[in-house]
């Protein structure tokens, strides 16, 4: 228990700097290549902040263990909107400049609908899996369209001056690109076994400490990210930040693990709290970034609300662990 937990640790501390590096590097090799600065920071940025998720949910349901990877996408989805983004917009209200972001918040919804659809009959099925897959690299390729027909978004303006500020030499970027992905699938695996022991001593299901500690853990990378942009000033990056790794998490990481093992949707509660879960927050998260009329924005109260929802529904789960430990 106590190397499990040492190793939980361990590996969190790796996957959020090897994620950092690996998300710096990348941008940057692409920036190196000329892509375009918006296709960096809808594409590049979101698929490295997501790389967490994706690779731990490769690692789980390869070892047996997928509904450890159904908690962390779920779990992930509801910490970024619930927690990064309510602390967020609590610190610093956000504002909706960016058209691409409006545009995302309607396909988030509609995302999420398809993704509960596809557990109502309780099966995920390796068919589901795949056409989530599918859906991951239609959204890339709509996000490649989008940003070169965009050009002159506000969210182009804000990544730019990321860029600006983290110049890397093209040597440097491909090592840490390279190193980085290395050294996040090594703490993955390392995460993914602590996180199983300590489900197994605990007597808990893997979904669960995939809902909170493991969820928690992958979407620390978010949490830097957004609240480094809100602090800045680059409200869209904070906002887009959190919509596409939600997309991203939905697509890929739940498709990834069905495909890998499809999976009996067990146990039910998943459909009872933690989809609904899920929906509820980003049903809240377009109502209040849309903008129906004039400019979104998350305003404090909003922000409050929505971590206010985060942490009681993290009190439940841990009540639930507590119980089950006793």
């Amino acid at each position: 228990m106590l190397l499990a937990a040492v190793a939980i640790i361990a590996g969190f501390v790796v996957l959020v700097w090897s994620a950092d590096r690996f998300v710096d590097g990348a941008a940057a090799t692409a920036k190196h290549c000329g892509m375009p600065t918006l296709l960096i920071g809808m594409v590049i940025v979101g698929f490295g902040t997501s790389a967490p998720e994706m690779v731990v949910s490769a690692i789980a349901a390869l070892n047996g263990n997928p509904g450890l990877a159904l908690g962390n996408a779920y779990g992930s989805n509801i910490a970024n909107t619930g927690l990064i983004l309510g602390i967020s917009a609590l610190l610093i209200p956000l504002s909706v400049h960016s058209k691409i972001v409006r545009k995302e918040l309607p396909l988030l919804l509609a995302i999420t609908l398809l993704s509960g659809a596809f557990l109502w009959n309780g099966q995920l099925e390796r068919w589901e899996g795949i056409t989530l897959l599918i859906g991951f690299f239609a959204l890339i390729g709509w996000s490649i369209f989008s940003a070169l027909r965009n050009k002159g978004d506000q969210l182009e303006g804000e990544v730019e001056t990321e860029l600006k500020e983290n110049p890397m030499p093209l040597n440097t970027a491909i090592f840490w690109l390279v190193a980085g992905l290395v050294l996040l699938i090594i703490s993955s695996r390392l995460l993914v076994w602590g996180a199983i022991t300590i489900a197994e001593s605990l007597g808990v299901s893997d979904l669960v400490i995939g809902l909170t500690i493991v969820a928690l853990g992958t979407s620390l990378p978010e949490l830097a990210a957004t609240l480094v942009a809100a602090r800045k000033g680059e409200h869209d990056i904070a906002i887009g930040n959190v919509v596409g790794s939600n997309m991203f998490n939905l697509l890929a990481v739940v498709g990834i693990a069905g495909t890998i093992a499809p999976m009996p949707i067990v146990p039910h509660e998943v459909l009872s709290r933690d989809w609904p879960m899920v929906l509820g927050l980003t049903i809240a998260l377009f109502i209040f970034a849309y903008g129906f009329r004039g400019q979104g924005r998350i305003n404090r109260w909003e922000g409050a609300a929505l971590l206010m929802a985060y942490l009681a529904y993290t009190g439940y789960l841990v009540g639930t662990i507590t119980k089950a430990a006793l």
